[in-house]
């Protein structure tokens, strides 16, 4: 199993300014790496080449896992396909039905395979999202702010969801995010881009399940916090 290793890597759209600046990312076999940073950072744009989506980029090195999956914000369910056909669709297995409901199965939605997209809850088509990665056997699973749509208690559902999943499988994951918490809560280590660069490298050596209460934690929040340009001044008035 390989992991992701990338040197010097560049992206600029015609007459812009460069998106990715010279980045270099080391992703360990069964790492889960959470990529922070404000809008226009770069990070969709970083995601989008390490699923394969963008080919304009120009890099010294660029090393990928030999399966990658990506789930993202939206579902992205079609709404003519029962839930299950939504799962496998493009991949080229045998018994196709089996293997989808047995990923359906992983995510708590054994009893959906045969039900229309329309009909799920924001949670369960963002499960059925994931069970559609998982499907592909993924080496890297790629996370592109999938709760950040949902409520803030189906949002915690999915985080124990996502970490069951990764314990069992162990893929590498990049879980791109705006929610400093969440990166926190989940994350081996976490990464911050700004203007196209990876300005910090923060390592996440708490256990888990983890709570923001956490000393440690509340200190490496305010480390990320200042290096996404937001001071947190906790004195009172």
């Amino acid at each position: 199993m390989d992991g992701v290793k990338i040197r010097s890597l560049s992206r600029q759209f015609a007459g812009g300014p460069p998106v990715l600046h010279g980045v270099t990312l080391d992703i360990a076999p069964g790492e889960f790496v959470a990529l922070l940073g404000r809008s226009g950072s770069g990070k969709s744009t970083l995601l989008r080449i390490l699923a394969g989506l963008d080919k304009g980029y120009r890099a010294d090195s660029l090393v990928m896992p030999a399966s990658v999956a990506v789930a993202f914000q939206e579902p992205r369910l079609y709404p003519w396909l029962r839930v299950w056909r939504n799962v496998v669709l493009n991949l080229k297995v045998a018994h196709r039905e089996r293997v989808a409901r047995d990923a359906l199965a992983e995510v708590g939605l054994g009893d959906k395979a045969g039900v229309w997209p329309l009909t799920l809850s924001g949670g369960q088509a963002q499960r059925v999202s994931l069970a559609r990665a998982l499907a592909r056997e993924p080496e890297l699973l790629l996370l592109d702010e999938p709760f950040g749509a949902l409520d803030a208690l189906t949002r915690l559902s999915m985080h124990k969801l996502v970490l069951d999943l990764w314990r069992r499988h162990q893929p590498g994951v990049l879980l791109v995010t705006h929610d400093v918490d969440e990166a926190l809560l989940l994350a081996d280590r976490v990464l911050i881009l700004d203007a196209g660069r990876i300005v910090a490298n923060v390592r996440v050596d708490i256990p888990r399940p983890r709570r923001m209460t956490h000393p440690v934690l509340d200190g490496l929040k305010t480390e990320l916090l200042s290096h996404l340009g937001v001071n947190v001044d906790l004195t009172p008035a």
